[in-house]
């Protein structure tokens, strides 16, 4: 498809005064700038996917950080062919590209072509989403997507409601916000200091780290977050949690939410979802699930039994940006009850004044950010361009993958599996039967094998610790990787393994 400048309207010529100092603003006199500067920017983006051969070139900081600190920025570059120049060297040549097949390493997707030219009217409009008169349209694009989220999760519509959020990070803060909050109001007496004393949030010793830090903000401290043991599956032990809860609330300690995370970042381990709703509703506690990963099998044809008892959660995170294979950032906190949002909603006369409240639809009185970027509409046009049911298909592709290469990796005598896949993230360590190593040697080798890939630009590939054992970890979220291209990765890790171990038994004999 072409875009003619020729085709473009001509805007009326602006008073001098007026444009003198200001002729890069976007507007209706800079439509020609405007569409051969982002022709360009495309163009340049186009060109260096056509010719990426490695995930990385394997670049050190020091010397990125060295080019990136000689640019004057008091002395702008007058053509913005320059600065894209510029921009190539600083960042396009070196960036990492996750849409490689030998990229493997963090949960970052291959970004859907829809979306990305979404982005295009997001930025440009540059539209913010607090309030219904900054927004129109995309306010109601958001709430319909928020609808349908909550129809896959199970939730009723009409009482639904949820929001887009930065991430997943995000949407799991905002979602213990609501729980303490909610928690707290339970209790009149008291100051609220004391009653967030005994307030407790029970997750997986393996959930994401920003539960954790949810308590951090919201002054709970670290020690409010009680982890719960996992079973060889990685999953949270439902008695280790039953007695958990016993003994704290026979101490007095109030159970504030159990945190179920149903796709954890190494092992991909999904909660006993039915389980652990059925204890929060025992003890009063506000039941979340993390679904950041896992939210992919909402609309997976093959596998969205996985999920079940998600809809018996009070809150739930999603990231399109993982597993709906959209840009950053494009995640979401879905309620089963949306009147609960009234728990973090404040009202300000210049913005949202609470007499307005019940006539105009202010997404602010939702959300934790005030000005908020329109990412509701990446997924919208994907969705109305390519369909859930293909997303889906795509998701159900990278848990293929995953199994396949499970079976690769037992097949070999010096790759060895930590637990059976659950999604699409393999978690392994390389380790040569005739060479028995002590943990130390061991984890030092499963870092250089990393180090040294990365460096040659050959695979990207991620690390993570088991019990103190470092090991080696491929996250696919790509569903056009070959299954070869896994393979030759295996293959990489087994020659530089042993490559490595040649060298120290050559520094041992020498």
């Amino acid at each position: 498809m072409s875009i003619s400048t020729e085709s473009l309207p001509t805007a009326p010529p602006a008073p001098t005064a007026q444009r003198q100092f200001e002729p890069a603003v976007l507007d209706s006199h800079s439509v020609q700038d405007y569409l051969l500067a982002t022709q360009e920017s495309t163009a340049r983006v186009a060109a260096r996917f056509a010719t990426v051969s490695s995930p990385t070139t394997g670049p050190a900081p020091s010397e990125l950080a060295a080019a990136v600190n000689a640019v004057d920025l008091d002395s702008p570059l007058e053509d913005l062919r320059e600065v894209f120049d510029e921009v190539h060297d600083l960042y396009l040549r070196d960036a990492v590209y996750f849409h490689d097949p030998k990229y493997a390493a963090h949960l970052n997707c291959p970004v859907l072509v829809p979306a990305v030219a979404a982005e295009n009217f997001v930025t440009s409009l540059n539209t913010s989403m607090d309030t219904f008169d900054q927004s129109a349209g995309a306010t109601m694009i958001e709430r319909r997507l928020m609808t349908w989220s909550a129809s896959l999760i199970g939730f009723d519509e009409a009482q639904s409601d949820g929001i887009f959020t930065s991430g997943g990070t995000q949407s799991n803060l905002q979602a213990m916000l609501i729980a303490r909050n909610v928690a707290t109001a339970k209790c009149s007496h008291g100051s609220l200091a004391d009653r967030q004393a005994a307030l407790r949030i029970y997750t997986s010793q393996d959930a994401h780290f920003s539960i954790v830090n949810a308590a951090k903000l919201m002054g709970l401290g670290p020690d409010a977050v009680v982890s719960v043991p996992t079973d060889a599956q990685h999953r949270m032990d439902v008695n280790a949690l039953r007695s958990s809860l016993a003994a704290d609330r026979a101490a007095g300690l109030v159970p504030m939410a159990i945190s179920a995370t149903a796709g954890n970042t190494d092992f991909g381990a999904i909660d006993p979802l039915n389980e652990l709703a059925e204890l929060a509703r025992e003890c009063g506690a506000w039941f979340h699930v993390d679904a950041a990963y896992g939210c992919g099998l909402l609309v997976s044809e093959q596998h969205r039994q996985r999920l079940s008892g998600i809809d018996l959660a009070d809150s739930v995170t999603l990231d399109f940006h993982k597993s709906f294979f959209q840009p950053i950032g494009s995640s979401a906190l879905v309620l089963r009850d949306g009147r609960n949002f009234a728990a973090i909603a404040h009202y300000a006369e210049y913005l949202n004044p609470s007499s307005e409240a019940q006539q105009t639809p202010n997404q602010v009185d939702k959300s934790l950010q005030t000005t908020r970027r329109f990412d509701a509409l990446k997924l919208w046009v994907t969705l109305r361009n390519l369909g859930a049911a293909r997303i889906g298909q795509m998701f159900d592709r990278v848990i293929e993958l995953a199994e396949d290469l499970e079976r690769e990796i037992s097949l070999r005598s010096d790759l060895h599996l930590a637990a059976p896949v659950q999604l699409s993230t393999v978690v392994f360590w390389f380790e040569e039967r005739g060479w028995p190593l002590d943990n130390e040697t061991r984890n030092e080798l499963t870092n250089e094998i990393r180090r040294r890939l990365y460096s040659s630009g050959r695979a990207m590939i991620a690390a993570t610790t088991v019990e103190g054992q470092r090991m080696l970890k491929l996250t696919i979220l790509n569903p056009n990787t070959p299954l070869a291209s896994l393979v030759e990765i295996l293959d990489e890790i087994s020659r530089v393994g042993n490559e490595i171990l040649s060298e120290h038994m050559n520094e041992a004999t020498a």
